[in-house]
């Protein structure tokens, strides 16, 4: 008899659980509570036909540098591109600070700061790969790679302490910095911070940069569900589970396998679950909120400073003690006045994304979490500041509050989108104190989500992770990425 698995919610981990149990040999299903199945691996017309949006993630360099990705072959099945500038940050009184993939174009913009911008993030770029498996994995495990996570290490410590004032000493360095190490919200400066903000500067180093996949990240999700039909597995969309006891999984006399890519929470509606676990899931903490602003434009957005025009991802809060300011006002439960704003353009290399001539903006900010705050004048007045006139360019806009997004997918606790809040704690026990965290104490019940390790992005290693722990638990030993993608890019991990 052909083992069952059922994997409940269909953003990326969930998904790649799924196609990685299908090429197993599992009959699987996939139970998602939206139409459409993705979760924030989504692309839609949210303001104006012929106008395409993320739903939420945007930009992906954790995508073409995932182990499990790779094996996959995502690069050969999306299409991407990939811009000569990663990201940037634009100042009041001085030319925007850039983050090109060259990494010596980008030290020699950044004067005083450019060899100690090399110095940080180069040996991070040239041992990517190592520093990508040592990161996508649980910390509490023997290294493969000790160099790697050593060089990893000693920057998260030098740029997450008050240190880092020393390390970066122009404000043009340093609100670049500020501005990508603010992508998670987390208390500036901090070790989880610095380590999340590192990552992703070595990310815009590398040769893959900051992609983004041609017509939206749902291009993503499509080449996983393609791949999970041909393998036999399904999606049912519109099913909301609120009580896995409700659900026809997970007993183990049919060696049935159930995984959660959602909040880890879920497993409280199950029977027998030891009370030392729930105790461990309540207690696992979630960070602020996150409100977002997509827009359709008339044209490009107007930034004052020309260089912006061909950057797709751009951090907008001013300076560096800007940003640190309105992190911690959101971190003390308080919605700063002028919010960090992280912004995408994706339509200035993307034609897909508009009409000729138009454009499409993706925004958000942090917020309180659970806050019901409409963020749209606080993300135009930000702008406003950069790129005057560009209310003017507005032809629709729709914002999403945190307390909204919680509602839409139950996974954002509070409208927290990261699965967990961004601290060192919370790194060591995502959900719990565990080698194997995707492994419950039910048999046969597995997290696969953000809110195990490695944590957020559209990596799937979350989804790996479960779904190999759960076939070897199963007696059929613990496959390898070249087991299932023979003759694929298959790093081990």
């Amino acid at each position: 008899m052909q083992r069952r698995a059922t994997v409940v919610g269909s953003g990326p981990h969930g998904l790649v659980a799924a196609v990685t149990l299908a090429r197993a040999g599992y009959a699987v299903r996939v139970l998602e509570a939206a139409d459409a199945p993705g979760g924030g691996a989504r692309s839609a017309e949210l303001t104006l036909p012929g106008f395409r949006h993320d739903v939420a993630s945007a930009v992906h360099p954790a995508t073409l540098a995932s182990p499990w990705f790779r094996a996959f072959g995502i690069a050969d099945r999306v299409e991407w591109i990939v811009p000569e500038a990663s990201f940037a940050h634009p100042l009041d009184d001085a030319p925007a600070a850039i983050a090109w993939r060259s990494l010596e174009r980008t030290a020699d913009g950044l004067g005083a700061d450019g060899p100690r911008w090399r110095r940080l993030f180069e040996p991070l770029r040239d041992h990517l790969a190592d520093v990508v498996e040592v990161t996508s994995d649980t910390l509490l495990r023997v290294p493969r790679h000790p160099l790697a996570l050593a060089r990893f290490g000693a920057r998260a410590a030098g740029l997450g302490t008050p240190s880092a004032n020393a390390l970066l000493r122009t404000e043009a360095g340093r609100a670049l910095w500020a501005g990508v190490a603010a992508h998670a919200p987390s208390r500036m400066p901090s070790l989880a911070g610095a380590g999340a903000g590192a990552l992703l500067a070595a990310h815009a180093h590398a040769p893959h940069g900051w992609p983004l996949p041609r017509g939206g990240a749902q291009a993503i999700t499509d080449a996983l569900l393609a791949d999970l039909a041909a393998h036999g597995g399904s999606v049912e969309c519109g099913v909301r589970v609120d009580d896995l006891g409700a659900l026809d999984v997970g007993d183990p006399r049919r060696s049935d396998l159930l995984f959660l890519a959602g909040s880890p929470r879920l497993i409280e509606t199950l029977p027998d679950v030891p009370p030392r676990y729930l105790r461990a899931v309540r207690r696992f903490r979630y960070g602020p909120g996150v409100a977002k602003v997509d827009a359709a434009l008339d044209g490009p957005i107007p930034w004052r400073d020309e260089a912006l025009a061909a950057v797709p991802t751009v951090h907008v809060g001013g300076s560096a003690h800007e940003i640190r300011t309105a992190e911690s006002q959101v971190l003390s439960g308080r919605m700063p006045s002028r919010p960090y704003v992280l912004l995408t353009q994706p339509s200035v290399v993307d034609d897909t994304r508009a009409p000729a001539g138009a454009a499409v903006l993706w925004a958000y900010v942090h917020v309180p979490a659970g806050s019901d705050l409409d963020p749209t004048e606080a993300v135009l007045d930000q702008l406003e500041r950069f790129a005057p006139g560009v209310r003017d360019r507005m032809l629709a806009i729709r914002s999403t509050s945190a307390a909204r997004l919680a509602v839409q997918n139950p996974a954002a606790i509070g409208g927290d989108g990261l699965g967990g809040a961004l601290t060192v704690r919370n790194l060591l026990r995502r959900p719990v104190v565990s080698g194997t965290p995707w492994r419950t104490p039910v048999r046969g019940v597995y997290l696969a989500s953000s809110a195990t390790p490695p944590g957020p992005s559209v990596n799937g290693m979350a989804g790996w992770h479960a779904a190999r722990t759960a076939i070897g638990d199963a007696g059929g030993g613990r496959p390898g990425l070249s087991d299932l993608f023979p003759g694929g890019d298959a790093p081990e991990a």
